[in-house]
Order: structure tokens, then sequence, then C-alpha cells
């Protein structure tokens, strides 16, 4: 009698790059005739830029040391120990003073520079954003080794124009080291802790695979959803049991057939956690975890309520009890982008030899999340990506982690710094521009209650 051996594994179907193929055709041909039109506001004095410039090439060999240093040490989310205190350090070398721990996060910073008029209470004052977490298994794969040099060379930069003259920065300029963006919201957290108090814009750069001065960042909530039944012996008498597994079944279905009347751009992903131990046992609990993302705030609500009927429908059908748990950490909200300050980064730029896209010439389907979100709803905000790879690496992955040690994420980190700095360096000294900022946000809406928005 021989063993049976056991099946070969089974291998899935070829996956097509066709659909890619195409968003790739689409691309290429807007990308022929697409130009942002840039700034009509003047700006900073040219000289101020030339000086500007200057120190971010002075410093850039500093930050590219700590870029490569970041990289190769990576810490995921709120466990940024090494990565925060490298970051303080280095202020402390410019002789800049940082508070480490604070706004309720045990490694988020905060550190200020105070130019002529900054002891006003109506000083203006704006927020250069910096993010140094990393994935799990991957690293940097999403680069924010780059962030955090790309925000704290800008800050360094207005900190030696403002050491060397108070005029030239007049008002203060705060840096925010943001934990915990990947997978959870730092930001939000900091935010309730007043993080974003007294500031009048944050700004804030992502590598990617493209110079884009705008892309779609999708609002994002987490969904727990636990089913609760009754066993029963699946043979003998499995009319007395409640399936709590074919609740999440159907759950699971649901939003798969709810996905046909849904944007092209909302996502919804789920995996069913827990469903039974034994296949003879009716399983009396199971478990699914879920995302929801939508483009809009409203229609993140509206998708989060469809997709909660669903669960409770479920529960309806399968005859069990259900729990309904909304965003273990906070969540984040689409990015509202400041069309008056993305202009100044995008002249930034072009000084730099880059060229920034506007919005919609790479495809809104290819779309992620981010915690800026939560701030660009409080206060005006930019969130532009630098190109540091090809188009075709995608974030998440340890190719970007790759890349974004490269030579190509050397070279956008002084381009992002600069482009950074100057924005803010532009709003400080040109008051149509700040007008024209504040007014387009009031415009939008204005402020909105972010932790109160979902309720």
């Amino acid at each position: 009698m021989t063993s049976q051996q056991p099946a070969p594994e089974a291998q899935h179907t070829e996956v097509s790059t066709a659909y890619l193929a195409q968003l790739d055709e689409e691309r290429e041909a807007a990308m022929a005739t697409a130009s942002h039109p840039g700034s009509s506001f003047a700006g900073a004095d040219a000289a101020l830029h030339d000086r500007l410039e200057s120190q971010v090439e002075q410093d850039a060999a500093e930050m590219t040391a700590l870029m490569l240093d970041l990289g190769e040490h990576p810490e995921v989310a709120f466990e940024e120990h090494r990565s925060s205190r490298a970051i303080v350090d280095a202020l402390a070398g410019h002789g800049i003073d940082a508070q480490l721990g604070v706004h309720g996060l045990d490694t988020a910073i905060r550190a200020e520079i105070h130019g002529a008029g900054a002891e006003d209470d109506d000083a203006p004052t704006y927020a250069i954003l910096a993010e140094y977490d990393a994935l799990p298994g991957v690293g940097h794969g999403c680069g924010h080794n780059v962030i955090a040099v790309m925000g704290l060379g800008a800050f360094l930069a207005l900190a030696a124009l403002a050491k060397a003259d108070p005029s030239a920065v007049p008002g203060r300029v705060v840096f925010l080291g943001t934990p915990a963006e990947e997978g959870h919201t730092g930001k939000e957290y900091m935010a309730r802790e007043g993080a974003f108090e007294g500031l009048d814009a944050a700004v804030m750069a992502h590598p990617y695979g493209y110079d884009l001065a705008d892309q779609t960042w999708l609002g994002r909530r987490t969904l727990t959803v636990e089913y609760h039944g009754h066993t029963a012996h699946a043979s003998a008498q499995p009319f007395m049991g409640r399936n709590a597994l074919d609740a999440a079944s159907l759950m699971y279905q649901g939003i798969g057939l709810m996905r046909q009347q849904t944007p092209p751009s909302d996502r919804i992903h789920a995996v069913i956690r827990e469903g039974g131990e034994r296949a003879s046992v009716v399983p009396d609990h199971a478990r699914l975890d879920l995302y929801v993302r939508s483009q809009r705030p409203e229609t993140l609500k509206d998708l989060s309520k469809r997709v909660e009927d669903v669960a409770r429908g479920a529960a309806l059908m399968a005859g069990v009890g259900v729990s309904v748990g909304w965003d273990q950490h906070p969540p984040s909200l689409p990015v509202r982008t400041n069309e008056a300050l993305t202009g100044r980064w995008v002249q930034a730029q072009r000084r730099r030899g880059r060229d920034p896209l506007p919005f919609g010439v790479v495809s809104p389907i290819l779309a992620a999340s981010t915690d800026f979100g939560n701030v660009s709803y409080r206060l005006p905000g930019i969130h532009p990506v630098i190109r540091i790879s090809p188009p075709e690496v995608a974030l998440h992955t340890r190719e970007f982690a790759t890349w974004a040690v490269s030579d190509d994420a050397r070279a956008a980190a002084a381009d992002g710094a600069y482009g950074l700095a100057a924005t803010v360096l532009d709003a400080l000294h040109d008051p149509q521009l700040a007008t024209a900022m504040t007014t387009e946000f009031e415009k939008a809406g204005g402020a909105i209650d972010v932790p109160g928005f979902f309720d």
C-alpha cells in the first residue's frame, strides 16, 4: 500500500496588466499637453530665494546621510524612537531646541523658528511636517525617510535665514515630526492635543513615481464586525445552531455586490479573520476587518452607512447578533489641496528643473490614503508628490524602499526641501498670497469638526 502523494500546489491565474497599460497610455497622452499654470503671486524676493536655495544645498550632504540612516533603520508606527531622536539631534546640531514626546505621542517632535514680528499674537505661523515611520516587513516602502529630510531640510534652511536676518522670515515657522501615518492616524492624535492650533497653514511632500502638484488621496475608515450565533452539532442537530460564519459570508458577498453601485474611486476591502474552529461545529463567532475609502468626506460618510447596513442585514438573514466597531484608530479624511500654495510649490520645483503635473493627469483610480487629510480640513495645506522612482514602482513595496535610498531620492530630498521652504517663505512675504490661501480655504467649506464628523 502506497501513501497518497499531496496534490501539486495550485497556481493562480495570470494577472493581466492590460488595464495598467491603458492607464499608462492615457497618462502619456495627457502629459504631452498638460501643464500646471503655476502661480500668479509674486512671493518672496528673488534674492531671498537665492539664499534659501544656497542654504538647502549647504545642508544637502547632512540630510542625505540622515535619509540613508533612517532608511537602514526602519521603525514602525509609534515605535520610531531611534528615528525621532536622530531628527532631534540634527536640530540640536544646528542650535535648535526641539521637544520630543509632545502632543500626546512619545515620538512626536516640535521645534519653532521665530523671525521678525514673531512676538505678535497675530504673527503668521506656518508648519512644515515630517513623517518617519516605516512598514512592517517592508521598511521604508513608502519613502518616509525621504519625507523626514524634506521637512527637516526645509525647516533648517529657513532657520539659517532667520538667524542671519530675522526680517527674512517675518513670523513663525513650526517643525512638526508626525509619527504613525502607516496604518494609523498620528496627525489626528496630535491634532486633538493642540498640535495645529494657531497655525495658518501646513505643508509637506511625499515621494512617488511622478512629479504631481496634486494627487488623489482617499479618506479611510476601518471597521470591525463581529457576529454572535449559537453552536450546534453540524450533523446531528444543525437546526439548533445559528451560524455566525454564514453571516460573515453574507456580508462579504454583500459588499462585493454593493461595489456595482459605488463610484470607481470608492474602495472597500475586507478579510474574514475568524469563522469557527471545526467543520463539525456550527460556528458561534465570526469576525471581519474592513477598510472603507472614498474621495470626499461626505461620500465616505455615506459609504460607511451603506456598509454598516450590509453588516446588520447579514445578521438578520443568518439570525445572529452583530456588533459593529468603527475606527479603532481615528479615520483619515481625503486631502483638500490649497491651490494658492500649490502654485508656489510648482514655481519652486520648476526652479529645480522639475515640472509638476496638474491634478488628473495620473488617474484618480490609483489612490491611497494619508492622515494629512485630517490636517487639510482644519487649515490650508498642500501634500504634493515628488518623483524618486519609475512610475511602475508601487508604493508599499520593497522595490520602492530601495528607491527611497537611491540617487533619485537624494535629489528629490533637496528639491523637496527647497520647495517646502520656498512655499512657506513666499506665503510669509506675500500678503496677497496669504489672503488668497485663506479665502480659498473658506470657500471650500472652511474648517470642519474632524473628530465629530462621523458621529
